[in-house]
């Protein structure tokens, strides 16, 4: 029996790409090679990552003077990279979350002049979205991440920026339309959302990369515009998660593109968030109008904490895996990832009224 997946990354995928991504294992269309076999540079593979890019062009509605690129360790190496790329006088960051931190920490090493906190949450454990802040009017790029995995809080909107706006999308990219026009760059692991762990996506708008830093010695490989120039394919790319990713992008097409799946990811939000809300037993502690759709966070009450391991093994019990707390915070965390069903919502939903019966 299959079970009700709610791990935060890798994440649940749809069983049509697992199935197909089987069978391409065993043989890729009948050509004789596992998809495992094929030479990245033969027609085969460039055939596939044609098609993921261009489905990922279609769904998001990516306009012309923009770049799809798949590239190897994972949105940390993003974080590097970023500020080696683009950050030449001043980087503005939104501190939300344990990513984002990371992120400002990569780009500080550039200088602490260089890299500004613009805001942050952090006084109350990253359980909001800054607001009230004056947007930047000047400097290289303001970097925001979109979802706090770790920390369930979420940007609902695509902010307007005077600057290149840069946008850690990890886990929640692919679930609801995004207006990429407003954004200099989107990039992220896939494992949150969108494939197995192995392949980074990042879409970049050509005019960023053309303002790289010329100033200082950029290695080959992390360099953006030498993974425009080669398509991805400056080096081996990861070509079995590549496959993954397109296999997943089909998949979402064919449930009716990404309104679809926007209306479905917040009928699954809106139904465990009103479980842990009509519950004696558990609490959400983000402010309710940043809570992420993705990354559902909830805590037990204060006098019923010591029964957070039985409830996990509860859940486990119930053919439910994945809902412990990231190890920074402890409690709860349930991804609702778009292959994340709402018959796992509902079987999750069950598990917590009948574990508040039994202990209360």
């Amino acid at each position: 029996m299959r079970k009700h997946i709610f791990n935060a990354g890798p994440c649940k995928l749809p069983m049509p790409a697992l199935e197909n991504t089987a069978k391409a294992v065993l043989d890729l269309n009948g050509i004789g090679q596992s998809i495992m076999e094929v030479s990245h540079r033969g027609k085969d593979f460039e055939a596939i990552l044609d098609e993921t890019i261009v489905l990922m062009k279609e769904l998001l509605s990516i306009p012309e003077g923009y770049r799809v690129l798949f590239l190897g360790g994972g949105a940390s190496s993003q974080f590097a990279m970023i500020p080696m790329n683009f950050l030449k006088t001043k980087a503005y960051y939104l501190n939300t979350g344990t990513w984002s931190t990371k992120a400002l920490e990569e780009a500080v090493m550039y200088g602490t002049d260089k890299a500004i906190e613009i805001a942050t949450s952090k006084d109350k454990g990253f359980t909001y979205i800054p607001k009230g802040y004056e947007m930047p009017k000047e400097g290289d790029y303001f970097h925001i991440t979109t979802n706090n995995t770790i920390r369930g809080t979420e940007i609902h909107e695509d902010y307007t920026c005077n600057i290149p706006l840069i946008a850690d999308m990890s886990s929640d990219f692919m679930s609801r339309p995004v207006d990429v026009s407003k954004y200099a760059m989107i990039y992220g692991g896939a494992q949150k959302n969108l494939g197995p762990a192995g392949v980074t996506f990042a879409i970049i708008k050509d005019t960023l990369i053309e303002q790289a830093a010329t100033d200082r010695l950029i290695p080959t490989m992390m360099r953006y515009s030498i993974h425009a120039k080669n398509n991805s394919m400056y080096n081996t790319p990861p070509c079995i998660n590549i496959f993954v990713v397109c296999e997943v992008l089909k998949w979402l097409k064919d449930f009716g593109g990404l309104s679809e799946m926007y209306k479905y990811n917040k009928a699954k939000a809106e139904k465990l968030y009103n479980a842990i809300d009509e519950s004696k037993m558990f609490r959400g502690p983000v402010v309710k109008e940043d809570r992420s759709l993705m990354n559902i966070v909830f805590l037990l009450e204060d006098q019923y904490k010591e029964k957070e391991a039985d409830f996990v093994k509860f859940c486990g019990e119930h053919n439910i895996v994945g809902i412990k707390g990231h190890r920074s915070v402890g409690g709860f965390r349930a991804s609702t990832y778009n292959a994340c069903s709402l018959e796992d919502v509902d079987a999750l939903v069950k598990a917590m009224q009948e574990f508040e019966v039994k202990n209360l």
